[in-house]
């Protein structure tokens, strides 16, 4: 399951006024490379768009790898002004793809899903996945020495769902994470924006509204993620008051429809804590680094997991009464250095002999039914292989 961007920190204070936007500097003419100019138009009115984000994304190359923030690599980008229109300066010349986004509007952050390809795929395969499967918002360009290409693109409204999030007293849940999954052409539940590698993590305010914005007809869920204090997996509650995916309720949106009404309700009562220890058997040694999951039992769907161990400690707040497999996997002590000063001055690195190991995994069925806060894990060694 690829790294929960879920949760990022995504908001920006402006420094100087309110509103501020991270306008693209300038850049002047140079005669020994190209320039992109061009219209940006919002399909449904036919008006300009105006301060639309213009983004140029590089043919890829067989060397190249995903990027963490896009789907489709900034090689350059503008902004567009009142009237539409964008000028880019100082392009290398080559092969482009232009992608025009603007909020409200259809983003290949929330629609693209690179993950039909699997983790084995290049940088180069993942890349050309995402503008086959963009292509029809797309336009080609090709940059040459000292000539002005210029290009027409339509921005198409995107749809909205649209909710407020509360916990089972009334009170409003604010500051959570909004999570939401795509159902792909494959009939598989997508994390919108979590392939990509992208911040789409949208928060609820301060009165527990939330809004979704710039995804693409089709059918979702909406989930919602209690704060964590790291990048671990934590309680997830789906529309309407689901603890797990496949007990929510689906939403389905047509191109830009706003879909009011999401209203997602935490339950309090029946959460308890999962707690305890990791340690080898040899000596009570604690693991240098190791994952520890929550799995339901019945389909071993992931619950919560941390690799944030403190000491060997881990603890699962908030989770629900029910049967579970509790997982601990991939433990093992890094290989440790250590400095040596030799008889004549100088200084060796060498490795401390035996330092590394790693452990055999473990599963435990657990049921929560209250608090389990002093479980203790031990773990077998396993041989480390030989040079």
């Amino acid at each position: 399951m690829a790294r929960r961007h879920w949760l990022f920190a995504l908001t920006a204070a402006c420094l100087v006024c309110a509103g501020c936007r991270d306008v693209p500097k300038a850049k002047k003419p140079d005669p020994t490379k190209g320039r992109v100019t061009g219209i940006v138009i919002c399909a449904d009115t036919g008006k300009p768009a105006r301060f639309a984000n213009v983004t140029l994304s590089a043919y890829p190359k067989t060397d190249d790898k995903p990027d963490q923030d896009s789907a489709l690599p900034e090689t350059e980008r503008a902004m567009t002004g009142l009237d539409g229109r964008f000028t880019i300066e100082a392009v290398e010349p080559g092969r482009y793809f232009a992608i025009a986004t603007l909020e409200g509007y259809l983003d290949p952050k929330v629609s693209v899903d690179l993950s039909r390809l699997g983790d084995k795929a290049t940088g180069q395969q993942r890349i050309l996945d995402a503008i086959d499967q963009w292509k029809d918002h797309l336009v080609e360009v090709t940059v040459t020495v000292n000539i002005t290409s210029d290009i027409a693109m339509r921005v198409e409204r995107g749809a909205e769902i649209e909710g407020t999030i509360k916990y089972d007293d009334g009170s409003p849940a604010i500051g959570v994470w909004v999570q939401l999954f795509h159902k792909t052409a494959k009939n598989a539940w997508m994390e919108a924006g979590g392939a990509t590698g992208s911040a789409y993590a949208p928060t609820s305010d301060g009165h527990g509204r939330f809004s979704l914005a710039n995804m693409p007809a089709g059918e979702y869920i909406a989930c919602v993620l209690l704060p964590a204090e790291s990048e671990d997996i934590t309680l997830r509650t789906c529309f309407p008051s689901a603890f797990r995916k496949k007990d929510a309720e689906t939403i389905k949106v047509s191109p830009g429809q706003v879909e009011n009404g999401v209203d997602i309700v935490i339950p309090l009562s029946g959460l308890q804590t999962v707690a305890g220890h990791v340690s080898g058997i040899l000596g009570g040694h604690v693991p240098d680094q190791a994952t520890v999951r929550l799995l339901y039992a019945d389909d071993r769907e992931p619950a919560r997991e941390t690799k944030s161990l403190d000491e060997g400690s881990f603890s699962f707040p908030y989770v629900p009464e029910g049967k579970y497999i509790l997982q601990v996997s991939g433990a093992e002590d890094v290989e440790q250095k250590r400095v040596k000063t030799n008889p004549d001055g100088s200084v060796q690195v060498e490795t401390v002999p035996n330092s590394a190991r790693r452990y055999a995994d473990k599963e435990l069925p657990i049921t929560v039914e209250d608090d389990m806060d002093e479980m203790q894990i031990t773990l077998s060694p396993v041989p480390v292989a030989g040079p």
